[in-house]
């Protein structure tokens, strides 16, 4: 059957009651994280994009091939050095030691590119004969017309952000900055395995996902789409 015949809605409450392990600031600190990653990440992205699909400067091809180098690079490889660095600067245990590693998106800076290098010409010299510099015309012509594809990858990086666990459970140990992933971990140890909260926590950390995906599922498909990923 789908539904039990005794549901112990209690369990949700004491996944929010837990003082050793809190559920409320592991959605606050997801909930901070994921909106910080798709407003910035998508903003850097776009305007990387165009300056490597807009901008004549020496050595463009070279960074962009290197920034299409970084794909071939698995994630995992690079928490090692960034971790060191992070330590340095003292971002263990830190909101930003979590956040500023992955502001810059090579998958999106590509996307972008080639959005920009299919977008009108005449758009962009009418904006530069009107005076603006590089900036300006991407500020005021190209952003508003990319609202599409920034709402499409924004929302991609969201979701991303809030399911990430392998990096926020190595950067941010201390209470204050464990994200939802990681507040679920906490329920299996080695001795023992807290099923009754653990599925409670699943369900109440995936529910947001959910509406935004019943909310914004048009902008999900368009940006599955664009990235050519398949199920």
């Amino acid at each position: 059957q789908w539904w039990p015949e005794s549901p112990q809605w209690g369990n949700y409450r004491d996944v929010f009651e837990d003082d050793a392990i809190s559920m409320a600031t592991g959605l606050r600190v997801s909930a901070l994280l994921a909106i910080i990653n798709l407003v910035m990440q998508t903003l850097f992205a776009s305007m990387a994009g165009y300056a490597l699909a807009r901008i004549p400067f020496k050595g463009r091809d070279v960074i962009f091939f290197l920034i299409l180098l970084t794909l071939m690079i698995p994630g995992a490889v690079t928490f090692v050095p960034t971790y060191v660095v992070v330590s340095q600067l003292g971002g263990i245990n830190t909101l930003w030691g979590i956040v500023v590693p992955g502001l810059f998106n090579a998958f999106a800076t590509f996307l972008f590119r080639q959005f920009y290098l299919d977008f009108p010409t005449e758009i962009e010299e009418a904006g530069r004969l009107d005076g603006n510099s590089y900036f300006g015309v991407y500020w005021k012509l190209l952003l508003p017309n990319s609202l599409g594809i920034m709402a499409a990858l924004g929302i991609l990086s969201f979701i991303s952000s809030w399911n990430a666990f392998l990096w926020p459970v190595i950067v941010g140990q201390s209470e204050s900055t464990r994200t939802v992933q990681v507040v679920l971990s906490s329920y299996l140890t080695a001795q023992t395995i807290d099923l009754t909260r653990l599925f409670a926590g699943a369900a109440i950390g995936a529910a947001p996902l959910i509406i935004v995906f019943l909310v914004l599922q048009r902008y999900i498909v368009q940006g599955v789409r664009m990235s050519g990923i398949k199920g």
